[in-house]
């Protein structure tokens, strides 16, 4: 299927690595040119580096944080200073930190709520003036599976990626007849560095092949995703194919999650 991306615009969150870097090369491949966005400034400008290598496309690497403020409004102007338009929002990201309730006081809470929730926010609220301006838009924001189905100790996740599903949905009411759609996606396990950090020996990337086997004998389909598997979805949902969806949380889990709605 030709996603019919050529000459759009894309501003992808948490670039460097992981599901973002799978977002940002499907995107780059399918004809975007893109904005990659995350913490570290040497990974990242390497992963914009290949990415324009591997796919031929305008790639345009934006070092920030995006639990910043000021660093997301930098983010929105930069891309539109470079590019002169934002088509596709990838709100992308880590996570806070694991923990029971008794771990984190009301400043932890808010840092969540700047990384999880207000960087959403931020973000769109810089690029939907570009995006009806266009009469066109695509913004996908990512969360996780334990906002749906939750799990102990993802206390400041699951709190503030239930205030992305709300503002989303909402969002998706104001923008739909603009031509713009808002979409959420709720990874389940997928095989990234995080998956060894949270569900592993608690080290980034240093998951093993029994872990790995006993993680997938817990999922329906009896292995855990890939990121390419997210990124699929989200060039879907950043295409004009899926123009008649919106408002929507689409969990991809191997059929993991338990709920019938």
């Amino acid at each position: 299927m030709n996603l019919e991306l050529s000459g759009r615009v894309a501003l992808v969150g948490g670039a460097s690595q992981g599901i973002g870097y799978a977002i940002a090369h499907l995107l780059a491949s399918e004809g975007a040119q893109v904005a990659m966005v995350a913490r570290k400034e040497e990974p990242l400008a390497e992963a914009a580096r290949r990415i324009a290598q591997e796919t031929g496309a305008v790639t345009h690497a934006i070092p920030a944080d995006i639990r910043k403020a000021a660093d997301c409004e930098r983010i929105t102007h930069e891309a539109l200073a470079r590019f002169g338009h934002i088509h596709v929002l990838v709100n992308n990201d880590g996570a806070p930190p694991l923990g029971e309730l008794e771990t984190f006081d009301d400043l932890a809470w808010s840092r969540a709520v700047e990384q999880n929730l207000m960087s959403v926010v931020r973000l769109c609220r810089g690029a939907l003036p570009s995006m009806r301006a266009g009469g066109w838009g695509r913004i996908v924001n990512i969360t996780a599976l334990s906002a749906l189905q939750p799990i102990p100790r993802f206390g400041l996740s699951v709190a503030t990626w239930a205030g992305v599903f709300g503002f989303s949905k909402t969002l998706s009411l104001e923008t739909a007849a603009s031509g713009i759609t808002v979409n959420t996606i709720c990874p389940g396990r997928i095989e990234t560095s995080r998956l060894g950090t949270v569900f592993g020996s608690g080290s980034p990337g240093a998951i093993d092949q029994d872990e790995l086997a006993r993680m997938a004998a817990a999922i329906p389909m009896q292995r855990v995703g890939s990121p390419q598997e997210i990124a699929g979805l989200v060039g879907f949902l950043a295409s004009p194919w899926s123009a008649y969806m919106t408002g929507c949380v689409l969990h991809v889990d191997g059929g993991r999650c338990a709920s019938l709605i």
